[in-house]
């Protein structure tokens, strides 16, 4: 018999709701993207997320977990979703709540962004990141942040949260009100019978929602959303859903086509996670997908990057 779809019975089906409501107000974001706003809507049918829909089905047919969930900015509506509740595991992904934290900490006085840490005060890691290489052996927490947001730096992630402390991000988390997100654990090159098996885990609707926050200046403060929006926006790893939108992955921070973009990926052993804000002059949205496959040979892994380059071209037709 041939494998179920994937919004078969056994699994909520991805959608797109008949009914989309307009907000009554518009954001924040919309005042980055400029006064150059066409009319909503125009190819409305166009935009219609079918080829992501086939993407995912493949991948779900396969045996892969997949969790999806796109919001539109301006509507405050879900436009698809597909088992967006369930929890996962999103690698790198998880480090968002911690950098929240640390912009919370710096804003109220609790650490100086200046404060010298030395990279020996956490063990070596030698997975994702770029301090490893530099012969700088200390730098500031500021600068540490930037590392984590830009390239994913697993030393500088584990160094701040050495510094911050995990039930302190624990605690954020609880009052941000993720219900299904946790960050476990630090970057290690190997996880032992006594280490926690992930470093985070997460859901597609929470991480969405999550990004649409920020770039509504509605996590803690204007400035906490800010601050931690700016480091984002310093990713370098455009190689999934962002990989359509042919921004420089080394600067996108002001595009010359008003196209507004911030996001951050998380990738281990069998996943590939990514979650972000996209904004044109039609439209935007925070999107999230999370993918847990088997990783048995370059083709599997391939076909799970496919899905997240899918995404992102149907996401460039919804904003443009």
């Amino acid at each position: 018999m041939p494998p179920e779809p994937f919004d078969s019975p056994a699994s909520p089906p991805l959608h797109e709701p008949a009914s989309l409501a307009p907000r009554d107000h518009e954001t924040a974001r919309s005042s980055r993207r400029g006064n150059r706003r066409l009319p909503r809507r125009a190819a409305a049918a166009r935009r219609s997320f079918t080829s992501t829909l086939k993407a995912l089905d493949g991948l779900a047919a396969s045996g892969a977990k997949v969790s999806v969930r796109i919001n539109d900015l301006d509507r405050g509506t879900s436009v698809l979703s597909g088992d967006d509740f369930v929890t996962l595991p999103v690698a790198g992904l998880g480090v968002v709540p911690l950098l929240i934290e640390l912009a919370a900490a710096f804003e109220s006085g609790a650490l100086d962004p200046f404060e010298i840490i030395e990279r020996t005060s956490v063990p070596p890691v030698h997975v994702a990141g770029v301090w490893q290489h530099l012969k700088a052996p200390a730098l500031p927490l500021v600068d540490l942040a930037v590392l984590t947001g830009s390239a994913g730096d697993a030393t500088a992630a584990n160094a701040l949260l050495e510094r911050v402390g995990l039930p302190a991000v624990r605690s954020r988390i609880e009052k941000l009100g993720l219900a299904r997100s946790a960050l476990l654990d630090g970057f290690r090159d190997e996880r032992g019978p006594d280490d926690a098996p992930q470093v985070a885990l997460g859901s597609a609707r929470e991480l969405a929602e999550l990004f649409a926050a920020l770039v509504n200046s509605e996590v803690v403060s204007a400035g906490v959303s800010a601050q931690v929006s700016e480091w984002l926006s310093l990713n370098h790893d455009l190689s999934l859903v962002a990989g359509a939108t042919g921004l420089d992955p080394f600067a996108h921070e002001n595009d010359d086509h008003g196209l507004l973009f911030i996001n951050k990926t998380g990738r281990d052993a069998g996943i590939r996670a990514e979650a972000g804000v996209l904004a044109g002059p039609r439209a935007g949205v925070s999107y999230a997908l999370i993918v847990c496959f088997d990783d048995l040979s370059i083709a599997h892994r391939l076909r799970a990057h496919e899905a997240f380059r899918t995404l992102g071209v149907d996401l460039m037709e919804y904003v443009f």
